[in-house]
């Protein structure tokens, strides 16, 4: 037996769609003998089973034990060549790409003209769509050619090409140098977080400086600005400048606004500017623009012209949700929000086999969030304990440590004290091994520790002296981050005031100018 979930060929069998199969065996039966071919039979079991049995398979005389893992390379291979010829996976890259194929045959037969006569054409189609890298391959391929193709126009066409092949280079160094400072950025924010101080802000504050390239804004395509919006963006994260994050986030998605081809051509990118930009307006809580820009990539994503597949549709799923559930939070409209929770559990249920744990756990601590908010902590609680109780998971500290301390808080509303003890103690376990506690953090946990020893008429004067410690952390820019996973001071202020905390919620939101 072996792990299904792990074996490639296994995972993309079942990742085949109805049309994918089809397809597969119209491109294996294109030549009568491979219908009874063993790695088309070994296609049809796997397509049929739950689970991968090797054993199994050698069993039903599909293959010999010792045949298996080549006939399994064989048939993945088969399968990924079937994806490539399929219309649902052309694009303009691919279609560069075979042309640039195309003459590389020409060439090598000798048919220099013919071969010449393709590169232009793809060369062309390369610059249009700003595929630079694969440009600068057709003008090498150009080069070699025309060393060996004498006309009476060399001279000038050397020329030509050596200036071409020049800009080109400078654009793919530039893009390089962009497209590095992005990645070791974002590298950066997973690794480390976000900055804590004025020594760690400075720190990443020069290395940014030091490593964006110098460029003239006339020499920058759309590849090069995307790019550079996106350092800037991973930048504005790392230091919690949560209105730079909104203008470079913005900066990206009007980018493909701009150029609506390069939405089709590269879906994804378009994808995650968009949720860079909802999550921002979510920072910066500007409700209104957070549901119209919301609306419009629903619009968008639903229009015929947009790309469609599985990635597609995962993405999709957890950005369209993920920031429904973040209006709610913004309004304190916490019960209108609970009937996206059976969409989201469908939804997680759908994709299971695509979303990744860490994505699972931040849409339930969500959903205990939600719930919170409503006053149905046992449910808070429930949603809580499936993350706290993930030991496999090797997930963001701060969500970890968020979920627990919200847990402690649903206990006490829950009026569940029996717990509460035990719970104190693993959590300050967990906190013992976190580098980057907030103040937030160990006040709450401070808190909730000398609660059984404050008598039932001073419950009320505690939370006044809790809430009146927080407030100072609300706009400090590195402790008001923490405000963002758990709304304390409203549910402090619920408590003060005896009233519920989505009323609380929903004041704020109604002074909020925007």
């Amino acid at each position: 037996m072996t792990n299904d979930q792990k074996d490639p060929l296994f995972v993309l069998v079942k990742s085949l769609s109805k049309s994918e199969k089809r397809q597969f065996k119209v491109y294996v039966g294109r030549l009568g003998v491979n219908t009874d071919s063993k790695f088309l039979a070994l296609f049809n079991h796997l397509d049929k089973s739950d689970a991968l049995d090797e054993d199994l398979i050698v069993k039903k005389g599909i293959v010999t034990k010792q045949q298996l893992s080549n006939l399994k390379a064989h048939l993945y291979k088969q399968i990924l060549i079937s994806l490539r010829l399929s219309p649902l996976h052309q694009n303009i890259r691919s279609q560069i790409r075979e042309q640039l194929d195309f003459a590389s045959i020409l060439y090598h037969k000798g048919l220099y003209k013919q071969s010449l006569k393709i590169l232009e054409k793809a060369k062309s189609l390369a610059k249009e769509n700003e595929e630079h890298n694969i440009a600068y391959e057709i003008v090498e391929l150009e080069k070699i050619i025309e060393t060996q193709y004498i006309t009476r126009s060399i001279n000038s066409r050397a020329d030509e090409l050596t200036v071409e092949a020049k800009m080109l280079s400078m654009k793919n160094v530039l893009t390089s140098r962009l497209s590095n400072l992005s990645l070791q950025l974002y590298g950066l924010m997973l690794k480390s977080g976000y900055v804590r101080n004025d020594k760690e802000h400075n720190v990443i504050t020069n290395y940014f400086h030091s490593k964006l390239p110098k460029y003239e804004w006339s020499m920058l395509g759309f590849r090069e600005k995307l790019w550079l919006y996106k350092a800037h963006l991973w930048y504005s994260f790392i230091i919690q400048d949560f209105l730079s994050c909104y203008k470079y986030s913005k900066k990206w998605v009007d980018l493909f606004y701009e150029h609506p081809k390069m939405m089709v051509l590269n879906p994804v990118f378009f994808l995650r500017g968009n949720h860079y930009l909802l999550e921002s307006l979510f920072l910066i809580k500007d409700k209104t623009q957070l549901q119209l820009m919301l609306s419009k990539l629903e619009e968008t994503i639903a229009d015929d012209s947009f790309p469609k597949d599985d990635n597609i549709a995962v993405l999709s799923f957890q950005f369209i949700y993920n920031n429904k559930l973040n209006i709610h939070f913004l309004e304190g409209t916490f019960e209108e929000g609970e009937y996206l929770v059976k969409e989201i559990l469908n939804g997680i249920d759908e994709f299971k086999n695509r979303l990744d744990d860490h994505h699972v756990m931040v849409f339930y601590y969500k959903i205990g969030c939600l719930y919170f908010g409503m006053g149905n902590h046992k449910k808070c609680i429930e949603y809580l304990a499936k993350i706290i109780n993930n030991k496999s998971l090797k997930m963001r500290e701060d969500l970890m440590c968020f979920s627990r301390v919200l847990s402690l808080v649903a206990h006490y509303e829950a009026g569940m004290d029996y717990h509460l003890e035990s719970q104190l103690k693993e959590t300050y376990r967990f906190l013992i091994k976190m580098d980057d506690l907030h103040e937030v953090q160990k006040e709450m946990i401070k808190f909730l520790k000398n609660l059984g020893d404050i008598f039932p008429h001073q419950i009320k004067e505690e939370f006044k002296k809790l809430h009146t410690t927080l407030k100072q952390y609300e706009d400090h820019p590195y402790e008001k981050r923490a405000f963002l996973y758990l709304d304390i001071l409203s549910w402090l202020e619920s408590n003060i005031e005896g009233r519920p905390v989505a009323d609380i919620i929903k004041e704020k939101s109604k002074k909020l100018i925007r």
